[in-house]
């Protein structure tokens, strides 16, 4: 299973990226249910995550007839895309805000705050977004693997280390640009939600220049396994609002 083999790969860039966070002297936060998310959401992906998966249709665009260098790129931007759009509608309905708001919860984000997610949000992607774009283009197994090494960026993007990419910000995702999006601000809220390339905020109009390095964090977060393993029944609070000018 791909999950497993980038399993020994993440956890070696999150210790390295958590080293540095402690080198900067960055707080502890919220390490031990972290860890505890991550492990729940490779047991689930094991154990459950194969009887969601549904079986290949027919695909607008064969993968495997394509060149990588075609073929890969028009994954990418469609899988990226798809992101970007569930992304969104996790702030926006209720149910789906209710579990992903565990993600959000995180009091001092950083590196390990990546995998903080609830463990039925990989279920509803395998029939949503990762089945749509599938049915674009098929994937190869070559690009399933340099997608999941791109992907593990986003361990940086969450880091607490305060860089970006100044003025060319919208090219690709950064810490101080997606910490901006876990701001407790109420005014840096509903922005950017870009899971790698921020170009999919400026056209969906949630794109902000990183503003300063806020604090991060819910007014709740899960205390023990047991509340983390059924968070939307504990969560309190509807999803975040944006403040509107004027």
């Amino acid at each position: 299973m791909a999950l497993l083999h980038s399993l020994l790969p993440g956890a070696l860039v999150v210790l390295g990226l958590t080293l540095l966070e402690i080198r900067r002297g960055s707080p502890r936060g919220d390490w031990l249910i972290n860890l505890q998310a991550w492990a729940l959401y490779v047991l689930v992906a094991v154990s459950m995550l194969p009887l969601f998966q549904l079986s290949r249709g027919i695909s607008l665009m064969d993968g495997s007839a394509l060149p990588f260098w075609a073929a890969f790129p028009i994954f990418l931007f469609v899988k990226d895309l798809g992101e970007y759009l569930f992304h969104r509608a996790q702030h926006k309905v209720p149910l789906l805000w209710s579990m992903h708001s565990l993600h959000h919860s995180d009091p001092e984000m950083s590196a390990l705050t990546t995998n903080r997610h609830f463990w039925a949000d990989q279920l509803i992607k395998s029939v949503t977004i990762w089945t749509a774009t599938a049915l674009v283009i098929s994937p190869t197994p070559l690009m399933v693997y340099c997608y999941m090494v791109l992907s593990m960026w986003h361990f940086v993007v969450h880091a607490n280390l305060p860089f970006d990419f100044g003025r060319f910000s919208w090219v690709l995702n950064s810490p101080s640009y997606h910490r901006r999006h876990h701001s407790r601000l109420p005014e840096h809220y509903d922005s950017n939600f870009a899971a790698l390339f921020p170009i999919f905020d400026v056209i969906g109009g949630s794109y902000h220049r990183p503003d300063g390095f806020p604090p991060t964090g819910l007014d709740h977060a899960p205390q023990n396994l047991r509340e983390l393993a059924t968070w939307p029944l504990h969560h309190a609070g509807p999803t975040p609002e944006p403040v509107k000018a004027g």
